[in-house]
C-alpha cells in the first residue's frame, strides 16, 4: 500500500511553510500523520491536496492549511491537556495528540465518532478520550484544559468554554454565520478573555446548545 511520504512531505513544504506556518512541533506532526488514512478511501488520491474534503454526514475534514493554523494558535510545547469539539475524522485529533499530553476529544455524530476511533487507535495513538455528545456543552469533569480547540462555525464565543479553560489556556475557534467566519484566538490571562482575530475561513457549523439549531438556517 502507498505511504504516500512524498505527497505529505511536499504538502507541508509548499502549503504550510510557504504560507507562514513556523511552529516546528506543528510542521513535525503534520509531517509525520498519515492524512490519506482519515479521508473516505474514493478521495485518498488527492487526500494531500489543498483544500477541504467530504467525509461523510455533511462534515469535511478542514484544508492542511486550516488544521496548522489552527494548531500553531493554541501555542503547545507539550504536556498540555486539550479540548477539541469536532473529532470530525479524526485527522485534527490525531495533530493535538502529537503536540499535547492528553486530548479530550467530542463528536455528536457517532458513526464519525467510531471510524475516527477505530482510525486513531489503528495507529497507535493512547493518549486520547472519546466521547459522543453536545460538544457544545464541552466535558467539564475533565475541566480545566489548556487548549480548546472548536473545528466547526460558532455563533460566538461560549461562556461555557471560557469557564472549562484553564488560567493563561487558548481558545482557537471559527466565528460568524453560515457564509462565513473570523478565525479567533481567546487567552485567558489572569482571569480575563483577551481575543485576537486571524483570518477569514468558513466551517461547516456548530451544532449544539451553545451553538446553531441544526433545524434553522444559518445567518
Amino acid at each position: 500500500m502507498k505511504d504516500y511520504t512524498d505527497e505529505r512531505l511536499n504538502m507541508v513544504d509548499s502549503q504550510l511553510v510557504r504560507r507562514g506556518i513556523k511552529d516546528k512541533r506543528v510542521l513535525d506532526a503534520m509531517s509525520k500523520v498519515p492524512r490519506h488514512l482519515f479521508v473516505p478511501p474514493e478521495v485518498t488520491s488527492v487526500a494531500y491536496t489543498d483544500q477541504p474534503l467530504s467525509i461523510g454526514e455533511s462534515q469535511t475534514i478542514s484544508q492542511p492549511y486550516m488544521v496548522a493554523l489552527m494548531s500553531e494558535c493554541l501555542e503547545l510545547r507539550g504536556g498540555e491537556k486539550i479540548l477539541e469539539m469536532g473529532t470530525g475524522s479524526g485527522y485534527q485529533t490525531a495533530i493535538l495528540a502529537e503536540l499535547g499530553f492528553s486530548v479530550y476529544t467530542i463528536e455528536r455524530i457517532i458513526t464519525l465518532s467510531v471510524r475516527a476511533q477505530r482510525t486513531l487507535k489503528h495507529l497507535g495513538y493512547e493518549n486520547i478520550k472519546f466521547n459522543v455528545g453536545d460538544g457544545t456543552l464541552g466535558w467539564p469533569e475533565n475541566a480545566p484544559y489548556d487548549g480548546i480547540m472548536v473545528t466547526a462555525g460558532a455563533p460566538k464565543i461560549s461562556q461555557v468554554l471560557i469557564d472549562q479553560l484553564s488560567e493563561g489556556g487558548r481558545i482557537v475557534l471559527p466565528v460568524g454565520n453560515s457564509f462565513s467566519q473570523e478565525l479567533v484566538v481567546v487567552s485567558k490571562i489572569n482571569g480575563k478573555i483577551k481575543t485576537k482575530n486571524i483570518c477569514g475561513c468558513m466551517f461547516v457549523p456548530l451544532i449544539g446548545k451553545h451553538g446553531w439549531n441544526k433545524e434553522k438556517k444559518y445567518y
